[in-house]
């Protein structure tokens, strides 16, 4: 199935949705592993390399004891920095297996390796459990039904994706809003390097500083939600941006992005206040907006390279032409695969749009009001 025949799906009320929460439910069965998928994505392979090499240095006790108090509260804890700061045995061998890690990571998602580490680990399962912890990394299949995991002697076990296990559980994942906000970079960078009209693109500086000295309209969320997914108890917060497009006022198909860093769960609206379009640097005063989601494996370089040779084929052609359509066809095949990065869509917003408007999946939903910046 084409991602085009995909989107036509989603629209008839398959809601493809990459958006994650956690939920708790009932206790976890262990069980032997099943046999490996014959494909794993490249993020996927390094935050299992990580997770295994995390959960062997988990038999020094002392440095078992050190990772528990750090993530005790429950929040996201980057990993290379949690064995930088101990001075255990077990956590300077676990140190040079996370960087090569991080780095692989790194490269799987087109980031610069200035960007820093990603890897992180959180805790899940059953904080109070006297068992042994084990370590795992959440699946790239939202439909999976269960989560591999691993004790301090390298074992894998099964456990139960949709109940939460009655162990502490170490999640290793990417700190999916560092790589969010490093990805825009990368994707307005590689955009404008293609021809794409950009907020970082040269031609539109005049123009911007000419709205910044008399003031602009804008569209600005005053609400936004999306539907609940029932996700797993191993996901953590969405990492959620939005890819607006439209043409510029040099009648160049222009794209910004937005992110939504606030937008965690599913089934909660949110209230930003958040601009989401200068409508001074569109042509039309119309503008398309593609919501998407880092689900872990979204390669920034590769997703630029695809949108700007979709976009840089579409001419002005002296009336609006929606561009919802040639951004998802430009998504790669891969992110339509074990992972849901395209969550929704609006098509043909206005400078005039108020109120409330549902995304075309019939799965986000966001409540607009013009606001006026003034000038400076």
């Amino acid at each position: 199935m084409s991602v085009r025949q995909q989107l036509r799906t989603a629209l008839c009320g398959v809601a493809l949705t990459g958006v994650v929460l956690t939920t708790t439910q009932g206790l976890a069965v262990a069980a032997p592993a099943p046999e490996r998928a014959a494909k794993v994505s490249p993020v996927a392979a390094a935050e299992d390399a990580a997770a295994r090499a995390l959960a062997r240095s988990l038999a020094d006790t002392t440095w078992r004891a050190e990772v528990g108090r750090a993530v005790a509260d429950g929040e996201e804890t980057g990993l290379k920095a949690l064995a930088a700061g101990s001075r255990t045995g077990a956590a300077a061998s676990l140190a040079a297996d996370v960087a090569r890690a991080d780095r692989s990571a790194l490269a799987a998602k087109g980031l610069a390796a200035d960007t820093g580490a990603l890897l992180t680990v959180t805790l899940a399962g059953d904080a109070g459990s006297r068992r042994a912890p084990l370590v795992a990394v959440a699946p790239s299949d939202d439909e999976a039904t269960a989560v591999t995991a691993y004790d301090t002697a390298g074992r894998a076990h099964t456990l139960d994706a949709a109940e939460v296990p009655d162990a502490p559980v170490y999640v290793v994942g990417v700190d999916g809003e560092k790589a969010v906000e490093a990805g825009m970079k990368v994707l307005e960078r590689e955009l404008a390097a293609a021809g794409v009209t950009t907020a970082d693109a040269d031609a539109v500086r005049s123009a911007t500083a000419t709205a910044a000295a008399t003031g602009y309209w804008t569209s600005r969320i005053t609400s936004v939600s999306v539907a609940d997914d029932k996700e797993t108890w191993i996901k953590g917060d969405a990492e959620i941006f939005s890819i607006v497009s439209g043409f510029g006022l040099d009648g160049k198909v222009r794209v910004d992005t937005v992110t939504h860093p606030y937008l965690d769960d599913a089934g909660t609206t949110y209230y930003p206040n958040q601009i989401l379009v200068n409508w001074s640097q569109y042509k039309y005063n119309l503008a398309d907006v593609v919501m998407m989601e880092d689900d872990g494996d979204t390669n920034y370089s590769g997703l630029a390279k695809a949108i700007a040779a979709a976009l840089l084929t579409i001419a002005d052609l002296g009336a609006y032409i929606p561009l919802v359509d040639p951004v998802v066809d430009a998504i790669p095949t891969s992110f339509w695969t074990d992972d849901a990065d395209f969550v929704d869509a609006w098509y043909t917003l206005a400078r005039e749009t108020t109120g409330t408007r549902n995304g075309a999946g019939g799965n986000g939903r966001f409540t607009f009001d013009r606001y006026w910046v003034s000038a400076l």
